[in-house]
């Protein structure tokens, strides 16, 4: 059983299903509401641990119900939660999700996961350093996720950044990161206008680009590669990314190799998307193998 520790958010997720996105003053008529676990972080933790992985959460929430109701989700899930404390007078994050067209559209409020700092870190640096691999994204402060990047580069303990949601990312960080796994968006973000295949060749085995229905772009010490996902018919996809984050880091901690870790990723997220919720269709370790 591998030790994947996870430093990132957690959320309650507000969803709305509708048949259309509304237009700016607009008011639709949605088909459905409904309150689940979410946070980047948190589904990351949980899609990880229903690998089989061994997972530790560090993180923040707040002293409301929402709060009660993400641990207890952790805990029902198989995660530690040892290093996810309380904020006392903050509101837990929320994200704001709505599901139409085949596609989300989410606005995060940070809240607790913005007390995620350096600091609260440093009262948790065992659990980076006995880790067979970190998972970090960018719900958190930016300079958090710095500082994990570069004590995990110190450690020599393998860390996955997830740049997600996007933003820009210091050079130091993608250097000292051991894979990052950008969507095309993030990409466009992180490099600019620079040429895809001439950024991948930069970053061998290391630099992931996650296009979708279409694949994961990668370069391989020789050519660029682009591994297929899976063919099926979506229900909802958020949460997609973060199962395949959590299941290409559980491969890769395994000893599997890039190719393979890739493909056990994208199995895992075409699988998730088949049902209703971030953390709703996150696939058992059995479910992958049937």
């Amino acid at each position: 059983m591998v030790n994947i520790t996870v430093v990132g958010s957690s959320s309650i997720d507000l969803v709305v299903t509708a048949p259309a996105r509304p237009k700016a003053g607009e008011t639709i008529i949605g088909n459905d509401f409904q309150t689940v676990p979410g946070g980047k972080g948190a589904n990351q933790a949980v899609a990880a641990s229903r690998l089989g992985a061994n997972v530790s959460m560090i993180g923040r929430v707040g002293k409301d119900t929402f709060g009660k109701e993400i641990l207890s989700n952790l805990q029902d899930n198989g995660v530690s939660v040892e290093y996810v404390e309380p904020v006392t007078d903050v509101a837990s994050g929320t994200a704001h999700i709505t599901l139409a067209e085949e596609d989300n559209s989410i606005i995060f409020v940070k809240g607790a996961n913005d007390y995620v700092t350096s600091d609260y870190i440093r009262k948790s640096m065992d659990k980076l350093k006995e880790a067979d691999m970190v998972l970090i994204q960018q719900e958190i402060p930016e300079e958090t996720v710095e500082f994990v990047v570069e004590t995990c580069h110190a450690f020599e303990v393998p860390v996955l950044l997830n740049p997600a949601p996007a933003r820009e990312v210091s050079n130091r960080v993608i250097e000292r990161a051991t894979y990052l796994t950008p969507n095309e968006h993030e990409f466009a973000v992180m490099f600019g206008n620079e040429n895809r295949s001439d950024v991948l060749q930069l970053y061998p085995n290391k630099l992931f680009i996650t296009e979708g229905k279409n694949g994961v772009r990668y370069y391989d010490g020789e050519k660029e590669v682009v591994v297929p996902s899976f063919e099926v018919t979506p229900v909802d996809t958020t949460g997609a990314g973060d199962t395949f984050n959590a299941s290409f880091a559980v491969a890769i901690a395994e000893g599997k190799s890039i190719t393979d870790a890739i493909r056990f990723a994208n199995k895992a997220a075409s699988i998730s998307i088949t049902k209703f919720g971030a953390q709703g269709g996150m696939p058992t370790r059995k479910e992958m193998e049937e």
